[in-house]
Protein backbone atom coordinates (compact mmCIF):
# COMPACT_ATOMS: atom_id res chain seq x y z
CA UNK A 1 0.00 0.00 0.00
CA UNK A 2 1.07 3.82 -0.89
CA UNK A 3 2.29 5.94 1.96
CA UNK A 4 -0.08 9.04 1.89
CA UNK A 5 1.99 12.54 1.31
CA UNK A 6 1.37 13.39 4.75
CA UNK A 7 2.72 10.68 6.14
CA UNK A 8 5.26 10.57 4.70
CA UNK A 9 6.58 13.85 5.21
CA UNK A 10 7.45 12.84 8.88
CA UNK A 11 8.59 8.66 8.55
CA UNK A 12 11.56 10.77 10.23
CA UNK A 13 11.02 12.69 13.28
CA UNK A 14 13.79 14.55 15.06
CA UNK A 15 14.29 13.82 18.43
CA UNK A 16 17.10 15.87 18.92
CA UNK A 17 14.99 19.43 18.40
CA UNK A 18 16.66 22.28 17.87
CA UNK A 19 15.78 24.72 21.14
CA UNK A 20 16.21 27.16 23.95
CA UNK A 21 15.24 27.51 27.36
CA UNK A 22 13.55 30.48 29.04
CA UNK A 23 13.53 30.39 33.08
CA UNK A 24 14.05 27.16 33.29
CA UNK A 25 11.08 26.39 30.92
CA UNK A 26 11.17 23.14 28.22
CA UNK A 27 13.03 24.24 24.73
CA UNK A 28 11.16 26.40 22.38
CA UNK A 29 10.77 24.31 19.57
CA UNK A 30 12.46 25.72 16.22
CA UNK A 31 10.90 25.14 12.55
CA UNK A 32 10.27 27.27 9.34
CA UNK A 33 6.94 28.68 10.77
CA UNK A 34 8.69 30.44 13.96
CA UNK A 35 12.43 30.65 12.36
CA UNK A 36 11.98 34.20 11.51
CA UNK A 37 10.31 35.50 14.63
CA UNK A 38 13.31 33.60 16.26
CA UNK A 39 15.89 35.80 14.36
CA UNK A 40 14.02 38.77 15.30
CA UNK A 41 14.48 37.79 19.02
CA UNK A 42 18.04 36.81 18.44
CA UNK A 43 18.79 40.64 16.61
CA UNK A 44 18.18 42.68 19.86
CA UNK A 45 19.05 45.02 20.19
CA UNK A 46 19.78 46.41 16.88
CA UNK A 47 16.12 46.90 16.11
CA UNK A 48 14.94 49.57 14.00
CA UNK A 49 11.88 50.83 16.36
CA UNK A 50 11.38 50.31 19.50
CA UNK A 51 8.72 48.39 19.64
CA UNK A 52 8.85 44.57 18.19
CA UNK A 53 5.53 43.28 17.19
CA UNK A 54 5.32 39.51 18.02
CA UNK A 55 2.87 38.01 16.13
CA UNK A 56 0.89 34.46 15.95
CA UNK A 57 -1.95 32.28 16.46
CA UNK A 58 -2.72 31.01 20.41
CA UNK A 59 -0.73 28.63 21.53
CA UNK A 60 2.02 29.24 18.88
CA UNK A 61 5.09 30.10 21.59
CA UNK A 62 4.52 33.83 21.37
CA UNK A 63 4.78 33.81 25.41
CA UNK A 64 7.56 31.21 25.54
CA UNK A 65 9.35 33.35 22.97
CA UNK A 66 8.85 36.50 25.31
CA UNK A 67 10.45 34.87 28.05
CA UNK A 68 13.42 33.84 25.66
CA UNK A 69 13.82 37.49 25.45
CA UNK A 70 12.87 38.42 29.24
CA UNK A 71 16.09 36.12 30.26
CA UNK A 72 17.95 37.79 27.09
CA UNK A 73 17.51 41.26 28.11
CA UNK A 74 16.44 41.64 31.31
CA UNK A 75 13.32 42.89 30.52
CA UNK A 76 10.49 43.76 32.73
CA UNK A 77 6.88 42.05 32.17
CA UNK A 78 3.84 44.45 31.81
CA UNK A 79 0.35 43.24 32.07
CA UNK A 80 -1.38 44.53 29.64
CA UNK A 81 -4.35 45.91 31.32
CA UNK A 82 -2.19 48.45 33.06
CA UNK A 83 -2.13 50.44 29.95
CA UNK A 84 -5.77 51.21 31.21
CA UNK A 85 -4.65 51.90 34.96
CA UNK A 86 -1.51 53.43 34.78
CA UNK A 87 0.04 56.54 32.80
CA UNK A 88 2.55 55.86 29.76
CA UNK A 89 5.38 57.19 32.21
CA UNK A 90 4.86 55.03 35.16
CA UNK A 91 4.89 51.94 33.03
CA UNK A 92 8.33 53.07 31.51
CA UNK A 93 9.44 53.38 34.67
CA UNK A 94 9.06 49.52 35.65
CA UNK A 95 12.01 48.67 33.46
CA UNK A 96 14.43 49.52 31.18
CA UNK A 97 13.25 47.33 28.53
CA UNK A 98 9.55 45.77 28.65
CA UNK A 99 7.55 42.88 27.69
CA UNK A 100 3.48 43.50 26.86
CA UNK A 101 2.27 40.05 26.08
CA UNK A 102 -1.01 40.21 25.02
CA UNK A 103 -2.25 43.30 23.83
CA UNK A 104 -5.12 42.10 21.63
CA UNK A 105 -8.44 43.09 23.87
CA UNK A 106 -6.84 46.10 24.19
CA UNK A 107 -6.68 47.76 20.65
CA UNK A 108 -9.96 49.83 20.23
CA UNK A 109 -10.06 51.18 23.62
CA UNK A 110 -8.98 54.73 23.80
CA UNK A 111 -7.34 54.99 27.10
CA UNK A 112 -5.39 51.88 26.94
CA UNK A 113 -4.21 52.99 23.07
CA UNK A 114 -3.15 56.53 24.48
CA UNK A 115 -0.93 54.86 27.26
CA UNK A 116 0.66 52.62 24.28
CA UNK A 117 1.18 55.85 22.05
CA UNK A 118 2.79 57.19 24.49
CA UNK A 119 4.76 54.49 26.31
CA UNK A 120 6.35 53.62 22.47
CA UNK A 121 7.09 57.86 22.17
CA UNK A 122 9.24 57.49 25.57
CA UNK A 123 11.05 54.73 24.78
CA UNK A 124 11.76 56.27 21.27
CA UNK A 125 13.08 59.19 22.80
CA UNK A 126 15.62 57.13 25.20
CA UNK A 127 16.57 54.55 23.05
CA UNK A 128 14.76 51.75 24.66
CA UNK A 129 12.43 48.75 23.56
CA UNK A 130 9.79 46.68 24.05
CA UNK A 131 8.41 43.41 22.96
CA UNK A 132 4.43 43.53 21.94
CA UNK A 133 2.89 40.34 21.71
CA UNK A 134 -0.59 39.86 19.62
CA UNK A 135 -2.59 37.34 17.74
CA UNK A 136 -3.78 39.75 15.00
CA UNK A 137 -1.36 41.17 12.14
CA UNK A 138 -1.33 44.45 13.18
CA UNK A 139 -2.39 45.34 9.49
CA UNK A 140 -5.59 44.12 10.59
CA UNK A 141 -6.40 45.79 13.81
CA UNK A 142 -8.56 48.47 14.33
CA UNK A 143 -7.25 50.77 16.45
CA UNK A 144 -8.77 53.88 17.68
CA UNK A 145 -5.83 56.03 17.38
CA UNK A 146 -4.45 57.04 14.11
CA UNK A 147 -0.64 57.75 15.16
CA UNK A 148 -0.46 54.53 17.02
CA UNK A 149 -2.28 52.37 13.81
CA UNK A 150 0.62 54.24 12.20
CA UNK A 151 3.43 53.69 14.13
CA UNK A 152 2.66 49.77 14.99
CA UNK A 153 1.52 48.68 11.36
CA UNK A 154 5.35 50.11 10.19
CA UNK A 155 6.87 48.42 13.24
CA UNK A 156 9.36 45.46 12.86
CA UNK A 157 6.92 42.11 13.17
CA UNK A 158 8.40 38.64 14.11
CA UNK A 159 4.95 36.63 12.31
CA UNK A 160 4.42 33.19 13.73
CA UNK A 161 3.34 30.52 11.10
CA UNK A 162 0.94 27.73 11.36
CA UNK A 163 3.36 24.78 11.88
CA UNK A 164 4.70 22.08 9.50
CA UNK A 165 4.52 18.13 9.52
CA UNK A 166 7.86 18.21 11.35
CA UNK A 167 7.12 20.75 13.53
CA UNK A 168 3.71 19.82 14.84
CA UNK A 169 5.07 15.91 15.15
CA UNK A 170 7.72 17.60 17.38
CA UNK A 171 5.33 19.62 19.48
CA UNK A 172 2.91 16.60 19.97
CA UNK A 173 5.94 14.67 20.87
CA UNK A 174 7.04 17.54 23.62
CA UNK A 175 3.54 17.72 24.80
CA UNK A 176 3.37 13.70 25.95
CA UNK A 177 7.19 14.00 26.96
CA UNK A 178 6.24 16.84 29.45
CA UNK A 179 3.46 14.73 30.98
CA UNK A 180 5.66 11.77 31.34
CA UNK A 181 3.31 9.69 28.81
CA UNK A 182 5.50 7.23 25.40
CA UNK A 183 3.82 7.56 22.58
CA UNK A 184 4.62 5.92 19.15
CA UNK A 185 5.76 7.31 16.24
CA UNK A 186 2.47 5.54 14.61
CA UNK A 187 0.39 7.02 16.81
CA UNK A 188 2.10 10.44 15.77
CA UNK A 189 1.73 9.81 11.75
CA UNK A 190 -2.10 8.96 12.42
CA UNK A 191 -2.99 11.61 13.93
CA UNK A 192 -1.29 14.62 12.00
CA UNK A 193 -2.95 14.31 8.81
CA UNK A 194 -6.33 14.20 10.82
CA UNK A 195 -5.83 17.33 13.51
CA UNK A 196 -5.72 20.70 12.80
CA UNK A 197 -2.79 22.28 11.88
CA UNK A 198 -2.60 24.92 14.81
CA UNK A 199 -0.26 24.61 18.07
CA UNK A 200 -3.69 24.76 20.07
CA UNK A 201 -5.08 21.82 18.37
CA UNK A 202 -1.90 19.75 19.74
CA UNK A 203 -2.40 21.04 23.18
CA UNK A 204 -6.17 19.74 23.16
CA UNK A 205 -5.46 16.65 21.85
CA UNK A 206 -2.58 15.90 24.29
CA UNK A 207 -4.64 16.93 27.15
CA UNK A 208 -7.84 14.87 26.04
CA UNK A 209 -5.25 11.96 25.50
CA UNK A 210 -4.01 12.21 28.62
CA UNK A 211 -7.62 11.86 30.26
CA UNK A 212 -8.57 8.99 28.43
CA UNK A 213 -5.39 7.18 28.61
CA UNK A 214 -5.63 7.46 32.20
CA UNK A 215 -9.21 6.97 32.69
CA UNK A 216 -9.27 3.80 30.79
CA UNK A 217 -5.92 2.90 32.10
CA UNK A 218 -4.57 2.65 28.19
CA UNK A 219 -1.13 3.44 26.43
CA UNK A 220 -1.06 6.37 24.12
CA UNK A 221 -1.64 4.25 20.68
CA UNK A 222 -3.38 4.55 17.25
CA UNK A 223 -6.70 3.11 18.41
CA UNK A 224 -6.25 5.47 21.16
CA UNK A 225 -5.70 8.87 19.24
CA UNK A 226 -8.44 7.56 17.03
CA UNK A 227 -11.20 7.73 20.05
CA UNK A 228 -9.86 11.29 21.11
CA UNK A 229 -9.93 13.02 17.40
CA UNK A 230 -13.55 11.24 17.29
CA UNK A 231 -14.45 12.86 20.20
CA UNK A 232 -13.26 16.25 19.51
CA UNK A 233 -15.75 16.37 16.58
CA UNK A 234 -18.51 16.66 19.13
CA UNK A 235 -17.25 17.18 22.74
CA UNK A 236 -16.08 20.74 23.84
CA UNK A 237 -12.78 20.17 26.62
Amino acid sequence: MTTPPKMQAVEQIPLDLAGRTAHGREDFLIGPGNKSAVDWIDRWPDWPAPFLILSGPAASGKTHLAAVWEEQTGAMPIRPDRLLSDTAEHIAHAGQHLVLDGVDPWLGERTAETALFHLYNILKEEKRTALVTMRMNPSAAAFEIADLASRMRAAPLAAIAPPDDTLLASVLIKLFSDRQLAVSNDAIRYTLPRMERSFAAARDIVIRADRLALAQKRGISVPLMRDVLAAMQTEPL
